[in-house]
């Protein structure tokens, strides 16, 4: 099925998915896959503000096959046109080649082969951290009970990951003269940099907590603004940062924690911008309730069981709600979000093949 693989990936590489600026419609691409899909029931839903989703059904199936078709932004550092395919050294290189527009050509060569129940569904706005098509999807009556989705798996089934959370901080000074006696506590800079010194310690001793093979609280600070020159206290100051939490770790208790780590009256605002579960999603005894679960699918499924994984993805949205999830998908994670973006030939391969003997399954 390469061949087919191949050639549904060269048409899906050509549209322009990045996001941002998620210019994205319901025509061209959709109108490509719609096309792909005889014999499908197929509804095209715009969610606005370039999120878009599709959802293709056959049959009367259980389970849900979700992959995003949106794309991070390409770069300078690409050597060649990040929309043109190119298969060369046995790589598939093209921007959402591996994340994840291959499995997404794989799920279209599985379909022309199989005539079994199957249901797809493709969304626009992973990358973005904007769940509005799975949100969408899950709060109708929607009727399945397993979702397999697609991310850089290496083909193998993986039942747990790291939550998310991202986190906008301002803290408050009193503009002065730095030359003043109250400038070590009057500038909001100075709060900033003791908050995230203390956070920096607290993550530290969170090194020893384990889950399904995952160690610690992964922790960044990835942007701290504030301040205007040298010989002046800084009035405001802001911190954006970001926190993965294992399975078992209470996203709302992190939170707490890292909200207290600053002296009284310090904080102006403390803002999560955005929140992923963990995978499974609930407490200890529901995650390992969950995991059990996604395990036995996998097995039905003959899929190999792979490790733990530190990237989020949104099957943790499908745990959440109910439903049994897995992620599985064809290429390497260490490959996504690069320039000259590769998922290799064998890797393409294999999920095709894998999943047309998943829908030809009686």
């Amino acid at each position: 099925m390469l061949p087919t693989v191949l050639q549904h990936l060269d048409a899906l590489v050509s549209f322009d998915t990045r996001n941002p600026p998620r210019l994205i419609g319901t025509g061209g691409m959709f109108d490509y896959l719609r096309a792909q899909l005889p014999g499908f029931r197929v509804t095209v839903t715009d969610h606005g503000e370039g999120a878009v989703s599709m959802l293709a059904v056959r049959g009367r199936p259980t389970r849900v096959f979700n992959v995003h078709m949106d794309t991070v932004p390409s770069s300078p550092a690409w050597s060649a046109d990040p929309h043109v395919l190119r298969v060369t050294g046995g790589r598939a290189i093209g921007l959402g080649a591996c994340d994840i527009k291959g499995a997404a050509a794989g799920l279209l060569a599985a379909a022309a082969v199989t005539d079994g129940d199957a249901a797809f569904l493709f969304s626009t706005d992973e990358e973005a951290n904007d769940a509005r098509c799975i949100a969408a999807f899950l709060g109708s009556d929607h009727g399945f009970a397993e979702a397999v989705v697609a991310e850089p798996t290496q083909c193998e089934a993986v039942l747990a990951h790291r939550g998310i959370s991202s986190v906008l901080m301002k803290f408050r000074g009193a503009a002065g003269h730095a030359s003043g006696a109250n400038a070590m506590h009057a500038s909001a800079l100075h709060q900033a940099m003791r908050w995230g010194n203390r956070a920096l310690d607290f993550v530290e001793s969170e090194a020893h907590q384990r889950f399904g093979g995952l160690t610690g609280l992964r922790f960044n600070i990835g942007r701290v603004e504030g301040g205007i020159k040298a010989n002046m206290i800084a009035p405001s100051a802001e911190v954006r940062f970001g926190f993965r939490p294992l399975p078992s770790m209470s996203i709302d208790g992190l939170h707490e924690r890292f909200g207290t780590l600053v002296e009284p009256g310090a904080v102006e605002r403390y803002e999560e911008t955005f929140r992923g579960p963990s995978l499974p999603a609930g407490d200890v005894a529901a995650a390992e309730q969950r995991r059990l679960e996604a395990r036995d699918l996998a097995d039905a499924l003959e899929l190999p069981i792979g490790n733990a994984v530190d990237f989020w993805t949104e099957a943790s949205l499908f745990s959440a709600a109910g439903m049994t999830a897995i992620v599985y998908g064809p290429g390497d994670i260490t490959q996504a979000h690069t320039a000259d973006e590769w998922v290799a030939l064998d890797q393409l391969d294999r999920y095709a093949g894998s999943i047309a003997r998943i829908l030809g399954q009686r």
